[in-house]
């Protein structure tokens, strides 16, 4: 049954027919192709490295980089305190 939904079109009861059988990536099953999954794969991998190279240019990812490479500096250094004073504990 159709009928006239004012300006719009015409609304059926009947579902509409796919216009391809199969979508593009899937098969007949409705499972991915290893085709479909790389491009997803790559294509949020790409995203992934350019949405971090854009936030690596902004000053708040500098600071944030800064602030790691303190951290790791004096993680770095607080690491050598404490091998020394275990040097001089084993001498003993």
């Amino acid at each position: 049954m159709s009928v006239v939904a004012g300006n719009v079109g015409w609304v059926t009861d009947e579902p509409a027919l796919p216009s391809s059988p199969e979508e593009p990536g899937y098969t007949a099953e409705g499972v991915p192709t290893f085709d479909s999954v790389r491009e997803k794969i790559e294509t949020r991998y790409g995203t992934a490295i350019g949405a971090s190279e854009l936030a690596a240019e902004t000053p708040e990812g500098r600071a944030v980089e800064e602030q790691y490479d303190a951290r790791q500096k004096a993680a770095a250094e607080r690491l050598q305190q404490i091998r020394e004073s275990m040097r001089e504990h084993g001498d003993s």
